[in-house]
């Protein structure tokens, strides 16, 4: 279910240039600051922050934590965000020199439990840290990947983050990635993909390339097909995987 979802979207959209940003940190930034907001006022929080130099390690360490918090009010829960983002940073020094670097080539285990005991840092926020900023093997399980695949019947409404998350990676691990193809489906004429980025061009392992493109497809579908408390699904590319879906396709298009 879960790789025919990918090869379906795939198709359908191309790839999406997750995570738009040029560096490792504003990855972490935008992520820290995603929480509970829209990505609308990410973006504003996280131009605030370019244009006074303060998108980096260096400058979040020496801000003052009003100024910090001024820069990222657009983004809500401005206060504990920039207290967050203070103590990403005093984490990094503390346990890596200071370096982002040496801290991605922790291991994924050892380094997503040490993300999520930060105050503030949970299951999606510190996947999101290790795929797009640090390129490690690893799904990010959102409220939109969770909702596709119950309404596809592929998890209970009960599991677990980790349990869809080892479910999405499991199915996905072998999958080699891939690009749009020459037959691709109208994109929605609202359906936004982001430019190519230095992040989101950079090399990484195949798998993770792939949990990279799935969760950007994910998010595609949940805004514009799957919403909360309806259901769009007649121009969905994923209709046909609904269940019962497939057979009544099949008799409707023999």
């Amino acid at each position: 279910m879960v790789r025919a979802m990918y090869r379906k979207l795939t198709r359908a959209w191309g790839p999406q240039h997750w995570w738009p940003a040029e560096s490792p940190f504003e990855v972490i930034a935008g992520a820290i600051l995603g929480q509970n907001t829209s990505w609308t006022n990410v973006e504003r929080a996280l131009a605030s922050l370019r244009s006074a130099n303060a998108l980096d390690m260096d400058a979040i360490r020496a801000l003052p934590i009003a100024r910090l918090e001024e820069l990222v009010r657009s983004s809500g829960y401005y206060r504990q965000k920039a207290l967050r983002l203070k103590s990403f940073v005093g984490f990094v020094d503390e346990n890596y020199g200071g370096s982002l670097e040496k801290m991605f080539a922790a291991p994924t285990s050892q380094l997503r439990a040490q993300l999520l005991s930060l105050k503030g840092i949970g299951h999606e926020t510190a996947d999101a840290i290790l795929l797009y900023a640090g390129s490690h093997e690893i799904f990010v399980v959102d409220a939109y990947a969770r909702r596709i695949l119950e309404r596809h019947e592929a998890i209970d409404p009960s599991v677990k983050y980790d349990e869809i998350r080892i479910l999405v990676e499991r199915a996905l691990q072998r999958q080699v990635p891939k690009g749009a193809s020459s037959g691709t489906l109208s994109r929605p004429p609202n359906l936004v993909v982001h430019q190519p980025s230095a992040m989101s061009s950079a090399q990484r392992a195949p798998a993770a390339q792939v949990y990279n493109e799935m969760h950007g497809l994910f998010v595609q579908v949940g805004k514009h097909y799957c919403h909360k408390q309806e259901a769009h699904c007649e121009q969905c590319p994923l209709r046909s995987l609904l269940p019962g879906q497939l057979g009544a396709d099949s008799l409707s298009n023999p």
